[in-house]
C-alpha cells in the first residue's frame, strides 16, 4: 500500500470536508439553523445524511466482523434496518416529528419530547439520559476507524483517535447541523461506492456468487473441528441461522436483531433529522434513497464478513501470507473486531484498499458528527438553558458542549476492552429504545398519554436496562463485577436463556405496559395543549 497516494487522497478528501463545514459555517446565522439546518434540507440531503448518521464504523467494522463469526443470519439485520428504520421510520414517525416538531417550536429530541408533554423536567432528563449514554457509542464508533486505521496503515491506535476525533469537531463545532448534514450526504455517497466495490471485489477473489456461497456452506463441519465451544453454544455454519433457542441464537436474535432493529426508532441523532425538512414529500421521497443505501453499504459489510471465511481458509494469497487455513475469527486473532481490516489488508488491490479507506472515514466521521453534534445539542440548547434560566441563543455553549462530548468520547476509546464495537453499539441502541420509543410513539400518536406515564415509562425503561445490565445479562454483569461483590455470583439469575436474553426483550414491553397503566389513572394533559400539538397532523 502506497502511503503517499492515501495520504493525497485523504488531503483532498479533507479540503473538501473543509468546504463544507465552512458552506455550512457561513449559512448558520442563529440556533435554528445550527440545530436543525434552517429546517430546509433537500431530501437527498437529508436521506443520504440520515444514513451516514445510521451506519458507521460500528456497522462496517463491528457488526462486519461479528457477521465473519456469526454468518449470514445477521443478514437479517438489514431487513429490520429498511424496514423498520427507514420505512417506518420515515412514513409513520418522520411525518409526525416534522409536523409536530415546527408546531412545538423544537430543535432538538428533548425540547419536542419536553414540550410536547409540557414539562421542562422532562427535557433535562432527556438530555442527561443523552449526556451519560450518548459518548459510549461515540467511543466504539471511534474505536471503529481507529481500529481499521491500525490494522490498515499499521499507524498507533492512539494517535488515530485523536485524528478522528479533532478532524470532526472542526466541521461540527462550527459549521452546525448544515455543515453536519452536507457533509454527511458527500460521505453517504463515498460510502456507498466503496462498499460495493468491496463487495464485488470479494466475490471476484473468491471466484464468483455461486462459488462464494457454495464454499461457505460447505465449511459448515469446520464448526465442530476447528470451532468446539462455539458449536456447543449454538454455532451450526455460516450460511444458516444459530440453532433455535441456543445461546448463539439468543445473542444474534435479541440483541443484535430486535435491540438494533427496533432501536434505530427512537435514536435521538436520527428523530432530530426528521424536522431539517420542509414537508412530508421531501420525507417521502428519502425513503427509497434511504432504504437503497442501507442495503448497499450494510447489506455488502455482512456478507464480505461471512465471505471473509473462505478467503482466510482456502487463498493461495492468504497461506502466503500466514494467515490462510484459519477461520475468520482465527485469523483475527479472536477479535471480531478486526476480520474486516485484516481481509481489506490482505484480499483487496491497492485501488479499492484506497476507496474502502475513505469509505471507512467517512463511515465514522458521519456518526460521529451526529452523535457528537447531539451531545453538545443536549448539553447547551436543553440542559444550560433549563437550568441556568438562560432565554438568549446558547450556540456557544453547545459548540462548547460538543467539544466536551469529543473528550469524552476519547478517553472511553482508550479504557474500553478490544471486541466492544459491535456489543456497545446494541446497548445503546437497546437503552435508546428501551428509554424513550413508548415515549416518543405516544407522543405522535396517543392523545391520553400523560406527563406522569411518560416519567414512569422512561424511568422503567432505564432502570431495567440498566438493572438488567448490571445483574442479569451474564455478558455485562460479569464484566462490572457489581452483582458479584454484592450477591457472589456474576448474575441473579443463571438459569438458561435468561443470561444471555438482552435486556431490551423485557426493558421495553414494561417500559410500553408502564406508560399505559400509569396514563390511564393519571391527570390527562389540557385540551388546549394537545390541540396545538396536533393541528397539524391527522388524528
Amino acid at each position: 500500500m502506497n502511503t503517499l497516494i492515501l495520504g493525497a487522497l485523504i488531503a483532498v478528501y479533507m479540503l473538501f470536508i473543509g468546504y463544507l463545514g465552512y458552506r455550512g459555517f457561513r449559512r448558520t446565522k442563529n440556533s435554528g439553523d445550527y440545530l436543525l439546518a434552517g429546517r430546509s434540507a433537500h431530501p437527498f440531503v437529508m436521506a443520504m445524511s440520515y444514513g451516514a448518521a445510521f451506519i458507521s464504523t460500528s456497522a462496517l467494522v463491528g457488526f462486519g466482523g461479528i457477521a465473519g463469526q456469526f454468518g449470514m443470519g445477521l443478514m437479517w439485520l438489514v431487513f429490520m434496518n429498511i424496514a423498520i428504520g427507514i420505512v417506518v421510520a420515515f412514513i409513520f414517525f418522520g411525518r409526525r416529528t416534522r409536523c409536530m416538531g415546527l408546531a412545538l417550536d423544537a430543535h432538538t429530541f428533548p425540547e419536542f419530547m419536553g414540550n410536547r408533554f409540557d414539562s421542562r423536567g422532562l427535557k433535562v432528563f432527556l438530555a442527561l439520559v443523552i449526556f451519560l449514554f450518548m459518548p459510549l457509542y461515540s467511543s466504539v464508533v471511534l474505536i471503529g476507524g481507529a481500529r481499521f486505521l491500525e490494522e490498515v496503515m499499521q499507524i498507533d491506535y492512539g494517535w488515530a483517535l485523536g485524528v478522528f476525533a479533532a478532524v470532526v469537531a472542526v466541521y461540527v463545532v462550527f459549521g452546525g447541523l448544515k455543515g453536519v448534514m452536507y457533509v454527511d450526504a458527500m460521505m453517504g455517497t463515498i460510502m456507498i461506492v466503496g462498499m460495493v466495490s468491496l463487495l464485488v471485489m470479494c466475490y471476484w477473489k473468491l471466484g464468483g456468487v455461486v462459488s462464494a456461497h457454495q464454499a461457505l456452506t460447505d465449511m459448515a463441519p469446520l464448526v465442530a473441528e476447528r470451532l468446539p465451544q462455539e458449536a456447543q453454544l449454538g454455532h451450526v455454519g455460516w450460511t444458516a441461522m444459530p440453532r433455535f433457542n441456543s445461546i448463539w441464537w439468543w445473542t444474534l436474535v435479541s440483541s443484535l436483531m430486535l435491540g438494533v432493529g427496533i432501536g434505530a426508532l427512537a435514536q435521538p441523532q436520527l428523530a432530530v433529522r426528521f424536522m431539517t425538512v420542509q414537508s412530508s414529500r421531501e420525507l417521502n421521497r428519502a425513503v427509497l434513497i434511504g432504504s437503497v443505501f442501507i442495503l448497499l453499504t450494510v447489506g455488502s459489510a455482512y456478507m464480505v464478513g461471512a465471505l471473509s471465511n473462505v478467503f482466510f481458509y482456502y487463498t493461495d494469497r492468504g497461506i502466503a501470507e500466514g494467515i490462510g487455513g484459519k477461520l475468520a475469527i482465527e485469523a483475527a486473532g479472536g477479535n471480531p473486531d478486526l476480520i474486516i481490516p485484516l481481509f481489506i489488508r490482505e484480499a483487496l488491490p491497492p485501488v479499492i484498499l484506497y476507496i474502502f479507506s475513505l469509505t471507512l472515514l467517512s463511515a465514522a466521521m458521519s456518526t460521529l458528527s451526529s452523535l457528537f453534534h447531539v451531545t453538545g445539542s443536549a448539553i447547551g440548547h436543553d440542559l444550560f438553558r433549563n437550568l441556568a434560566e438562560v432565554r438568549r441563543d446558547s450556540t456557544l455553549i453547545t459548540r462548547l458542549g460538543v467539544v466536551f462530548g469529543i473528550v469524552v468520547s476519547v478517553i472511553l476509546g482508550v479504557v474500553l476492552p478490544p471486541g466492544i464495537i459491535a456489543r456497545g453499539t446494541a446497548i445503546f441502541f437497546g437503552v435508546c429504545a428501551a428509554a424513550f420509543l413508548p415515549a416518543y410513539w405516544a407522543a405522535l400518536y396517543w392523545r391520553g398519554a400523560t406527563r406522569a406515564g411518560v416519567w414512569a415509562s422512561m424511568a422503567t425503561g432505564v432502570g431495567a436496562s440498566l438493572f438488567g445490565l448490571f445483574f442479569l445479562h451474564r455478558k455485562e454483569s460479569a464484566a462490572l463485577g457489581v452483582c458479584e461483590l454484592l450477591f457472589g455470583r456474576t448474575e441473579l439469575i443463571s438459569s438458561f436463556p435468561w443470561p444471555y436474553v438482552d435486556t431490551f426483550v423485557y426493558s421495553l414491553p414494561l417500559s410500553l405496559a408502564v406508560l399505559f397503566v400509569v396514563s390511564c389513572f393519571t391527570r390527562p394533559l389540557p385540551k388546549e395543549h394537545l390541540k396545538r400539538c396536533f393541528k397539524s397532523v391527522q388524528s
